[in-house]
């Protein structure tokens, strides 16, 4: 009975986060544990979900050509160069300060999504795509690697300031999260950590979350719709956060 609540609940949010394009994890491991799943085991499931729930996204929004492969591939690049150096950096400094600072950083970025409306511009030059790749990626990189945390939150809302359309943005971040997810599983599946009864209930909720998600962010919902979405989300990972600060 626990796996179906897991995989139920699983499907909730990977229909909600797949509309902005930043993986579950960072709420279906603080659920699993709460389920009685031990914490290696719930990092590791949530890990793989991600990287299903937005290979899923990135097959239909490759097809639909939202997926900004210019930039992508340098914000892969970079923001693997520098998440080493942001860690290196994390020793030497407060971890609870920095997270106070992610959170403001957060809620800056939620309000913009919800009412700062940039310029529409159509970014097509190929020279500028690769050079905004480098500049987010090695953002994401580094400040992801000095807080510990995913990348996702920090490339969305960069990209839309930097006039993405939040489709494309949303896209071109779920194809990114599927590498970084990934690569986190194989960290801990060295390890040994799966439930693979749990891992089948809750990745068959992940791709139903993930194909509702993605047809509402492609179909039904206008870009200012989806940028509010990202908003709204990154309001929520600041909410969670404040709670495990505090708590």
């Amino acid at each position: 009975m626990t796996y179906f609540i897991a995989s139920l609940i699983t499907f909730i949010f990977t229909t909600v986060l797949t509309i902005a394009g930043v993986g579950a994890a960072f709420i279906l491991i603080p659920v699993f544990v709460a389920l009685g799943v031990p914490l290696l085991t719930a990092m590791s499931t949530a890990l793989l979900l991600n990287s299903i729930a937005m290979a899923v996204a990135s097959f239909y929004n490759a097809k639909a050509g939202l997926i900004v492969y210019k930039t992508a591939l340098p914000i892969l690049i970079f923001a693997a160069l520098l998440s080493p150096v942001g860690a290196i950096t994390a020793e030497h400094l407060s971890r609870t300060l920095l997270l106070w600072l992610f959170v403001g950083f957060l809620i800056f970025a939620g309000s913009m999504m919800l009412w700062y409306k940039p310029k529409k511009r159509e970014i097509s030059e190929h020279k500028k795509l690769i050079i905004y790749g480098v500049g987010v990626g090695g953002f994401a990189g580094y400040v992801g690697g000095l807080l510990g945390v995913g990348g996702g939150n920090l490339i969305v809302p960069a990209l839309v300031w930097l006039g993405f359309d939040p489709k494309k943005a949303s896209a071109t971040t779920s194809f990114i999260v599927i590498f970084s997810s990934f690569s986190g599983f194989l960290g801990h599946i060295s390890l040994g950590n799966i439930d693979h009864n749990l891992l089948i209930l809750c990745a068959i909720g992940s791709i139903a979350g993930a194909v509702l998600g993605n047809y509402l962010m492609r179909k039904k919902l206008s870009a200012p719709q989806v940028k509010k979405v990202i908003g709204v989300v990154l309001y929520i990972i600041a909410a969670k956060m404040i709670w495990d600060l505090i708590k």
